[in-house]
């Protein structure tokens, strides 16, 4: 559709159209989900984890189905998108059967999973790009082994970050949105056709708050927050500037990212540490602090859009 569209609107129309498509089409089936979704059990562990039970579960499906439909219908595709895209489906899949299940899926069932997706999504990647990256001003060219391993701990990180971050009611989606939107603006020239697919992940995203916003109606589920976490990584990579995830995502990283620390050490090597700091972080600051969920979610976003700013200093 896009080849026939751009005989008559310039890229931008095409774009904007396409993001007011897809906002509708996201509202619409959001407002009339699908029947089989999931509803959710509550988490006895997260603070105020009992105030979910009973919202639809798994809702990341309907908004990454959408977003590869408006993809299809309004971007220039080529085969290295292609793959990408249904890499996305099947992390999405793979996180909706874990949100349809009656008992939560072994974390090395999901690790597996997550491996075997991002060893194919990197290998996609060092096929169609080459391995050099940028650092600033400079120019490195990362040894393709070397780029293999970081390019697949990136994309774990990225992808358990992301679903740890989202346990605050429109949290993990205004997260993500800057993110993306910070990946659009700055490295526009570099990604091109995927700085359009993040602007239509943002319709996607902005329909889904709609719902989502406290006190929300439904969750994302690991659907929608392993599948973010996935296109995030994607699309670090796809700018050449890999590194500037750490400060683009840097609040989910440090909200998801000090769990996961704090857990590996304790299981691997048996060391406690953070022992009165409760993780997710967003869950220390509501039961320590007293923070509101409302107060934890635009803290968090005033925080990571002036690390937005920052990063752009730096490049």
């Amino acid at each position: 559709m896009y080849s026939i569209l751009e005989h008559y609107l310039s890229t931008n129309h095409i774009l904007m159209i396409g993001m007011i498509v897809t906002f509708i089409l996201t509202f619409f089936l959001l407002e009339h989900p699908f029947s089989f979704l999931p509803s959710d059990q509550g988490r006895a562990f997260a603070v105020n984890g009992s105030l979910s039970k009973g919202k639809l579960r798994g809702v990341g499906f309907i908004f990454v189905l959408c977003f590869l439909i408006s993809s299809v219908l309004f971007l220039p595709i080529d085969v290295e998108y292609v793959i990408y895209a249904i890499l996305l489906f099947a992390m999405m899949i793979s996180g909706y059967l874990d949100d349809a299940s009656k008992t939560p899926w072994n974390e090395y069932k999901k690790g597996l999973i997550d491996l075997v997706i991002s060893v194919v999504a990197v290998l996609t990647y060092m096929n169609f790009n080459s391995t050099t990256i940028c650092f600033g001003a400079d120019e490195i060219v990362i040894p393709k082994a070397l780029f293999l391993i970081l390019g697949v701990i990136l994309i774990w990180v990225s992808v358990n970050v992301t679903n740890c971050t989202d346990g605050v009611d429109g949290l993990c989606a205004s997260l993500c949105s800057v993110t993306l939107l910070a990946f659009g603006v700055l490295f526009a020239p570099v990604l091109q056709k995927y700085a359009m697919a993040n602007f239509l992940f943002l319709s996607v995203l902005f329909a889904y708050l709609y719902f989502n916003s406290s006190p929300s109606s439904m969750l994302m589920g690991d659907a929608g927050s392993r599948a973010l976490g996935f296109y995030i990584a994607v699309i670090a990579l796809k700018s050449t500037h890999p590194f500037i995830y750490i400060l683009l995502a840097a609040v989910m990283i440090v909200d998801g990212g000090i769990g996961l620390v704090k857990i590996a050490l304790k299981r691997f090597l048996k060391i406690s540490i953070l022992k009165k700091t409760r993780t997710p972080l967003h869950d220390h600051v509501r039961k320590n602090l007293g923070w509101s969920d409302t107060q934890v979610v635009v803290r968090f976003l005033i925080l990571q859009t002036v690390l937005a700013a920052v990063a752009y200093c730096l490049i």
